[in-house]
């Protein structure tokens, strides 16, 4: 079952994103070559471009983590984009790799494949077994049609393409546009903002509540090498830390590392999302993975970084 990387030629989809720029320092331990294309190169949308680079550039391995992302605002306000965007990268990508033959392919997912109110922690099986969260059921589609594809190549024609699917992720090269970001670089940038303006307050969506859980794209780059190197299977992995917290204790934690003393007011019109998302990674535990970097390191590393940038 293990596949080498050494000597590969190992394409990143997505590399200049938060997890594809992560997968590509993680790859630099093995011995791999890292092919790379960037959006003025290649448009993942274009199939015909797709299957050309593919035929010249020929990949041992693909880790497919291109992707339209965004948060609730962005997903909410531009569905047809999460969707069409995010089934023509998955889908010529993967019919690509297939007809250059790709030795093997990992596709990354996201945690909010799964139904809104499933069972806690979320099982692997719990995939279409209820309602979506309907805030960002879009870019879900999306990507449950890309988990499947993946199974549908491997049961039709015995391809080794595996789904991953990681719970909420932040760290080095993450999106802080208050507009398209996720809860977590949201946060710091305003809580970041209000430090230095000196506002007396600063504005949380919804009730608090909400529970999350958090990992650092390191440490989720490191799962899926390790899942490229140990899994084969029908089955999409879960990827997450087994440790959570609500959106309130988010927001006191990210102030108290950032030096904010300020009030955090609750806006009740705005909605919470997901009342609670817990990824049960049993699965990958079982085989052989941990996580190394706690909430707490990766919050004061994050906040440095983004100190950093000339936003």
């Amino acid at each position: 079952m293990h596949y080498n990387l050494k000597s590969k030629r190992v394409f990143v989809a997505g590399h200049r994103g938060m997890v594809g720029s992560a997968i590509v320092r993680r790859l630099k331990d093995e011995g791999c070559e890292v092919l790379t294309a960037t959006r003025s190169e290649l448009d993942l949308k274009n199939q015909a471009a797709v299957q050309k680079w593919f035929e010249i550039n020929k990949p041992d391995a693909v880790f497919l983590a291109a992707a339209k992302v965004g948060g609730i605002f962005a997903n909410d306000n531009f569905p047809a984009d999460f969707l069409y965007d995010n089934l023509m990268i998955e889908a010529n990508i993967i019919k690509a790799a297939f007809d250059v033959n790709v030795e093997k392919l990992l596709f990354l997912g996201s945690s909010c494949i799964y139904p809104k109110l499933a069972d806690q922690p979320i099982k692997e099986a719990a995939l279409l077994e209820g309602a979506l969260e309907p805030t960002n059921e879009w870019y879900a589609i999306a990507k449950i049609a890309g988990i499947k594809l993946c199974q549908a190549y491997r049961k039709q024609h015995g391809a080794d393409y595996i789904s991953a699917m990681p719970t909420n992720l932040y760290g080095t090269g993450d999106n802080y546009d208050l507009q398209s970001s996720h809860v977590m670089p949201a946060l710091i940038r305003k809580i970041d903002d209000a430090k230095k303006a000196g506002d007396p307050t600063v504005t949380m969506w919804g009730t608090g509540t909400p529970l999350r859980e958090f990992m650092h794209a390191d440490d989720c780059a490191d799962a899926l090498v390790f899942l490229m190197k140990e899994y084969s299977g029908h089955e999409h992995v879960n990827i997450g830390s087994g440790q959570e917290t609500s959106i309130m204790a988010l927001m006191e934690m990210i102030c108290a590392a950032s030096g904010y003393d300020g009030d955090i007011i609750k806006d009740l019109s705005k909605p919470d999302g997901t009342p609670r998302k817990l990824m049960d990674s049993t699965k990958l535990r079982k085989l052989g993975w941990q996580p190394e970097i706690s909430l707490k390191e990766g919050l004061a590393r994050t906040i440095a970084e983004f100190r950093s940038l000339d936003l």
